[in-house]
Formats: C-alpha cells, structure tokens, sequence
C-alpha cells in the first residue's frame, strides 16, 4: 500500500470512531453503588469453671448476600471447642464463622444466628472485637462500595461535527475479596469432660420445663433405679418449644429428658444414661435439635425418637453406647422420621443410627468420628413393625435413598 493510500485509510478509521463517540454508540457506565454493612449482638449464655457457652446474632445492613462470613478477634486466649449452625475456623485469636448450607442468604435486615462453647482462663472472658462481615466492619451503620464499571451500546442519534474531547482516566474497579478460610475446621468433640458447679437435689422429682431451663453447670440428681427398666420418669419433662441447657444430669437418670414436642438440649452431660438419653415425642413434624454436650454409657440407645419430624445432633461426644440415635420401631404409631448428625466423636461405640426404610425414615451424616469403634454399624436399616413386635434388621446402608453419607465421612481412630 502505498503512504498516500495509508493515510488515507488511518483518517477514515479515525473519522468513524470519533461519530460512534460523539453519538453515543458506545457508553462506559459508571460504576454501580452496593451498601454493605452489618450489626452484631454477642453475648455469654452461661459461664462455668474453664468453659462458657456464647450467642451471636449478625443483621445484615447492607445489600443481600449469599453465603456469610463473620469474623472477629478474641482478647483474652477464648478458644472455641464446639459451635452450631454455623462452621467455626480458629487460628489464635483470630476467629471466622461461616454459613452453612441452610442459612446463607442474608436478605437485606435479616440476621443470622448461631453459637458455640468456649474455653477460658478463668480470670477475663472479655467481648471479642473487630466483628467484620465478609469482610466489612459491623460498626451498625452502611458504607457504599464501588463495583467494576460496565460499557453499553445507547441508541445512535444524529451525528454532531463537535469532537468531544476523550477521556483517559478510568475508575478503578473494585479488587477486594471476602478473607478467604485456609485452616481446617476447628470445633470437633474432644471427649473433655465439664467441671459441675454445684448439685441440685431431684427431691421433688421431674422437673417441667417450658420457655428456656439454664442448669449453670450444676449436676442434677437422681431418679429411677439405673437400668433399662421401662417406664422410669424423666428427669425433664420439656414443653413444646423449650430449652434446656448446661445441666449434668447424674446418676441414676431415669429415663433422661422427654420432650412433649419440638425442643432444643443444648450443652447436657449425661454421666450414666438409664433408660434413654432423651426421648422425643413431637408430632407436629417439627425439627429437634441436640447442640453440643456428651454422655457414658448407654446399654442400648441414646436418643430415641418416638415421634414424626427430624432430631438433629451436633457436636456431641458419646463414649459405651449401644445406639446414638433409634427412630422408633415399634412405637404404637409408625410414623416417618427423620435425623441429622454431623461433628460427632464416638468411642466405643456399637451403631451411629438406626431407621426403618419401610416406614420412609432417612439418615443424614457427615463429619463422623468412630474410636475404637471400628465394627461399628454406621446407619443400620430396619424393617419397622407393628406395637408387640420385633423390627427386623435388613442391612447396612451407605449412599442409598435412606442413608445419605459416604465413608468419606466417617472416620476412624
């Protein structure tokens, strides 16, 4: 091509792109505004010689996020030891709570709580500071951040001769991310047992609870004869909806703790399981949940659940049991039941659970520790019979349409 023919060709390149900018072909649009922010309620439940227990609610101010994580810094050497509803990493003092599966959307307003037991020093267990929430300060108001910009084709108008003069100066795009959580998951059971801080005398017999029974670590004694005897009196008997937390319950406990509907057994020791550990009785299709706590030597099972719904087991510590969890086989109802456990340690251990697939009953597990447990059944599944019979033992389930888990959560010690 020849020079004549070049500059030709660069003027007419020039010529084009000057008309699409001056008539608006091509916009680069601001970047857009997002309101982050959060507000956090932090406060110790209960407190006892070496360990607490803690709860944190986080509102989210600003825009909606999916999937959370809130971090803070502790001042006084607190260690987490256990958490629920959420997943606690810790490295020092520094600390991060993430979602889990079911709470990770955070609508604008909305809160998210959860909570955790804690060791001390037992001198100073001062609140934790510099809450941040993905990564921005909980500081109770909202800031605004800037997005990436965008460009965008606007409708073409007539073309105008007057050049606008061109920009060089781009706004920055926004280049910070959430901390990212590079240490392993932190909070699994040692088998640690709690200090009683005083005994309280079940001279009147079963306690009734409703609304929220806060034992304070006390040890709580005693009722029935030990055995497996049925028909022993609880030692509590819980409303719908109640809770019930830091109790050690002694021995002999009878048949432990009914719970009349839904309920919450947060933080409870059981130093001898007679009967059962607890048994739940909900029919109104609810959730129970078992958060944290341990228990010794249960001959057959643990927690049984008589009742409809689900019964949710986390961060628990068993050792000489029978069965962590029997849905009921030949309960005068056949009703569908449901359990999730996950962060648990069994030591000596016979079976995780026990379900009746014919009756539709699932079992859903993760982050299972077995020590010295090796022949353990895992999710044994039954055939469910009628009141006056015995359930029939069917086979060991792994990754079926009942037992959801593989062994690649479970492990052994």
């Amino acid at each position: 091509m020849s020079l004549r023919r070049r500059r030709k060709a660069l003027i007419t390149a020039a010529a084009v792109l000057a008309t699409a900018v001056a008539t608006g072909g091509l916009v680069a649009a601001l970047p857009a505004s997002a309101a982050a922010g959060c507000r956090v309620s932090y406060s110790v439940a209960s407190q006892w010689q070496g360990g607490f227990g803690a709860n944190v609610s986080v509102t989210n101010l600003g825009d909606a996020l999916n999937g959370w994580s809130l971090t803070w810094s502790f001042g006084a050497g607190q260690t987490v030891t256990q958490f629920w509803n959420a997943t606690v990493t810790q490295s020092g003092s520094a600390v991060t709570a993430a979602s889990v599966s079911y709470n990770g959307a955070l609508a604008t307003d909305a809160s998210a709580s959860f909570g955790f037991n804690g060791s001390w020093n037992n001198s100073s267990n001062p609140v934790p500071t510099n809450f941040a929430l993905n990564g921005t300060s909980c500081t109770g108001s909202t800031t605004a951040t800037s997005a990436a910009p965008t460009t965008t084709r606007a409708a073409t108008t007539a073309p105008n001769t007057t050049r606008p003069p061109a920009t060089t100066t781009r706004p920055p795009a926004t280049t910070t991310r959430p901390p990212v959580t590079t240490s392993a998951p932190s909070g699994t059971p040692t088998g640690a047992w709690p200090t009683k801080t005083g005994d309280i005398s079940l001279a009147g017999g079963t306690i009734s609870v409703s609304g929220t029974y806060d034992g304070g670590m006390k040890r709580i004694c005693c009722i029935g004869d030990g055995g497996q005897s049925e028909s022993q009196d609880p030692v509590f008997e819980l409303a719908n909806g109640a809770t019930i937390k830091n109790v050690i319950i002694g021995s002999p406990a009878g048949d432990g703790i009914h719970c009349l509907g839904t309920c919450t057994i947060q933080n409870v020791w059981w130093e001898d399981v007679g009967e059962d550990g607890a048994t739940f009785l909900q029919t109104n299709g609810g959730t129970s949940y078992v958060i944290g706590g341990g228990a010794r030597s249960a001959t057959d099972k643990l927690f049984q659940h008589n009742g409809n719904g689900t019964v949710n087991i986390s961060g628990f510590y068993a050792q000489n049991i029978g069965k962590l969890y029997r849905a009921c086989g030949n309960c005068t109802n056949s009703y569908q039941r449901h359990v999730v456990v996950t962060n648990v340690l069994l030591d000596k251990a016979s079976y995780v659970v026990g379900i009746n697939t014919n009756w539709g009953d699932t079992a859903t597990l993760s982050r299972i520790v077995l020590k010295n447990s090796s022949s353990a059944h895992i999710c044994a599944e039954y055939k469910g019979v009628a009141k006056g019979s015995e359930p029939t033992y069917l086979k060991d389930g792994v990754n079926d349409a009942y037992c959801k888990f593989t062994m690649s959560d479970i492990t052994y010690q």
